[in-house]
């Protein structure tokens, strides 16, 4: 079957072209501009690729209820020009195709449960940490939808004591996104987190407030495995530090070998690296076009 992906992030949109075995077989990749602009890219991609189906992955926060009449649309996203936009809906006028959709961390999860580090898992939570935090959650074999979608990057975190930065976040101020996304970084510390030395402090507070959410994530869900991906994670020093936070918060009260003896392979990058993302809206289309078929 031939599958159309696209996961659109806030600063990169990509596309691609796959199948059901989460083969990617090209892909093509753009700048995030103003929405319109940016679906007539994408809508100029797919034209002559003659796909059967579209999985979308994108940025949100977004609106997932089928049953309300802004189904596909972005909802409150800060970036200009998006908030309000039917997304969903002008690719569905453009190809008369079955389309999956979901945000980017949601098919980055559902990715990595399918393809990737949490396959054969019925769980696990993907955090992706760049220039937004988002999480996205698959638990007991399904995607995790409710009121509207997880929103995990906007959970209010415990001030490292020695931070007197701020916070970037528009709504929030200092929840972790504000504390720990990649511009926060930059904010802080006048330079790009990838310009940064491995020994600045910058990572062992990037570590505490990640530990953290990591730390409630594993309370309140018990995943099976936990994803850290996204361009902050880049930065290989970081794992090690977050995973030794997490049990420094835990103090053994998880009662789990996953935890208390074989965290480095529980807390992991992605097994599907850098397509994590565009494979999750690659299985997303293969679900949606199974479900017309059934």
């Amino acid at each position: 079957m031939r599958i159309g992906a696209i996961e659109a992030g806030g600063t990169k949109i990509v596309c691609g072209i796959g199948n059901e075995n989460g083969e990617i077989e090209d892909r093509f990749s753009f700048p995030t501009e103003g929405s319109e602009r940016t679906l007539d890219h994408i809508i100029a991609y797919f034209l002559d690729k003659g796909v059967e189906a579209i999985g979308i992955g994108t940025f949100g926060p977004i609106n997932i209820d089928p049953a309300s009449e802004l189904y596909g649309y972005v909802t409150t996203t800060p970036k200009p020009g998006w908030s309000g936009y039917p997304f969903l809906g002008t690719l569905k006028k453009a190809f008369d195709v079955p389309f999956g959709w979901d945000t980017d961390v949601n098919a980055a999860a559902y990715g990595e449960a399918v393809w990737g580090a949490a396959k054969g898992l019925d769980s696990c939570v993907y955090y992706t940490i760049g220039t937004g935090i988002g999480v996205g959650v698959y638990a007991e074999g399904k995607l995790v939808h409710g009121l509207v979608h997880p929103e995990g990057g906007h959970m209010l975190t415990r001030r490292h004591p020695e931070d007197e930065f701020e916070g970037i976040c528009p709504y929030h101020e200092d929840c972790l996104e504000g504390m720990a996304a990649g511009p926060a970084l930059e904010k802080r510390w006048n330079m790009k987190g990838s310009e940064l030395p491995l020994e600045h402090p910058a990572w062992a507070m990037e570590a505490y407030y990640i530990g953290q959410a990591v730390t409630g994530a594993i309370l309140m869900l018990s995943p099976k495995k936990i994803i850290l991906g996204g361009g902050v994670m880049q930065q290989k020093q970081l794992l090690p530090m977050i995973r030794t936070e997490v049990q420094n918060n835990l103090k053994g009260y998880v009662s789990s070998d996953a935890i208390t003896t074989n965290i480095q392979e529980y807390i992991v990058s992605p097994g599907l690296g850098n397509n994590a993302g565009l494979c999750g809206a690659l299985a997303l289309g293969w679900a949606a076009a199974k479900n017309r078929i059934s």
